[in-house]
């Protein structure tokens, strides 16, 4: 059943240096006109710059936030107890629980047409549940949603009718796969149960087998093309032309299995990807080289990057942020202990705890028992640009506008 509309309730927030904008979470309905200008979306308003949003939630409570980083304002919406996991595709959140999966419109989001960029802000709305809980893995492109269950099974939705806030029915994609399926140009890519890769038609016709990748875990989508994780490094999967081919990134020497690579985070956009390798350090995959760096931390919370010459920003066990430089390894910034009480990755089963969500000029970092979210300004020595006081704690946390 969908749930009903979020009530968009301003709560009072405490800021350092935030600009004041008007609030568009709440915009006015526009109307269509028979001159539509282009890039134009019925229900939205198109804005000259990108319109971050973070969406939070404290799973033991249920409370959940919207924070908008162009207003600095929060808005309240409807509870989701529970939560194991919140993952995003730069428009909706994806609430993980027992019961399904639950869809927020965060509101903001961005179209890419390459040579140039649409941004674009609505109404905050839930839109509905899913099928699949605790382990399913949701993947997006500009017109399906791809949800695939724990047990492999994927069920495709159509984008365009959770744009309009309702969930739609699923089409069922034939088999079980490994890892997610990942909706890319035009096509459906999957890794079948025996480790081959599977594409398929947006019919769920089985159109190409370009590889293998054993023990498929993690991956990412890239402008050079879908990255998975697999035993022996990485396979990046391509499309020219209706061509797909695949290409291993090996990580030319062993890695023990407890060091792998098996879940990527990165800016969008980026063609640099990060993930844990092992306790005391971070794999930096650069999808446009076809290499792998591995940089040596101190113990690792969480990892990220903005990518093109920009540093590793890793949270570690001491509660500050760390700066180091890909290259050569050294440590180039750091930040004093940011985090109230010691890091909490939340309970067995659950991804609750802080990570770090980079966009093309700041990172953003949730201190959960802390009740506040950091700005940082990663061009600047780790700069603390803003801090955003909440009245929940910020246990999860994902970044949509993008």
């Amino acid at each position: 059943m969908p749930w009903a509309p979020a009530a968009l309730v301003t709560i009072s927030l405490l800021t350092t240096g935030c600009a004041s904008h008007d609030d568009t979470a709440s915009a006015p309905r526009t109307t269509a006109s028979a001159s539509a200008p282009h890039g134009y979306i019925e229900g939205a308003q198109e804005k000259a710059e990108q319109q971050s949003r973070l969406l939070l939630n404290d799973p033991a409570t249920g409370d959940t936030r919207v924070l908008d980083l162009i207003t600095g304002k929060t808005h309240e919406v409807s509870r989701t107890t529970g939560t194991t996991g919140l993952t995003t595709d730069g428009r909706f959140g994806y609430f993980h629980t027992a019961g399904g999966t639950r869809v927020l419109d965060g509101g903001a989001w961005m179209v890419d047409h390459g040579d140039h960029v649409h941004y674009y802000s609505a109404a905050i709305r839930d839109v509905g549940r899913v099928p699949g809980g605790p382990g399913s893995r949701v993947r997006s492109d500009a017109a399906v949603t791809a949800v695939t269950d724990e047990d492999g099974r994927a069920r495709i939705y159509r984008r365009a009718g959770l744009a309009k806030g309702k969930v739609g029915t699923a089409r069922m994609l034939p088999g079980t796969h490994a890892g997610a399926v990942v909706p890319y140009a035009e096509h459906l890519l999957g890794v079948t149960d025996d480790g081959k890769v599977a594409v398929y038609d947006r019919e769920g016709e089985r159109a190409a087998s370009p590889d293998a990748c054993e023990e498929a875990r993690g991956d990412a989508v890239t402008r050079r093309g879908v990255v998975l994780g697999c035993a022996d490094g990485a396979l990046l999967v391509r499309e020219d032309d209706g061509t797909f081919t695949a290409e291993k990134i090996p990580y030319g020497s062993d890695v023990s299995e407890a060091e792998r690579a098996t879940a990527f985070r990165h800016r969008p956009g980026s063609d640099t990807l990060t993930a844990p390798a092992g306790k005391r350090a971070v794999w930096v995959l650069d999808v446009s080289e076809r290499t792998w760096t591995r940089v040596r931390t101190g113990p690792v919370v969480s990892a990220n990057t903005a990518g093109e010459g920009s540093i590793l920003i890793v949270l570690e066990t001491d509660g500050a942020l760390h700066g180091y430089d890909i290259a050569t390894g050294k440590q180039v910034s750091r930040t004093k202990r940011l985090l109230t009480g010691a890091p909490d990755a939340g309970r067995e089963g659950s991804q609750a705890g802080p990570v770090i969500e980079v966009d093309r000029s700041r990172a953003y970092l949730n201190d959960p028992k802390g009740k506040c979210v950091y700005e940082i300004d990663y061009n600047d020595n780790l700069r603390i640009a803003r801090t955003f006081a909440l009245d929940i704690e910020p246990a999860l946390m994902v970044e949509t506008g993008r």
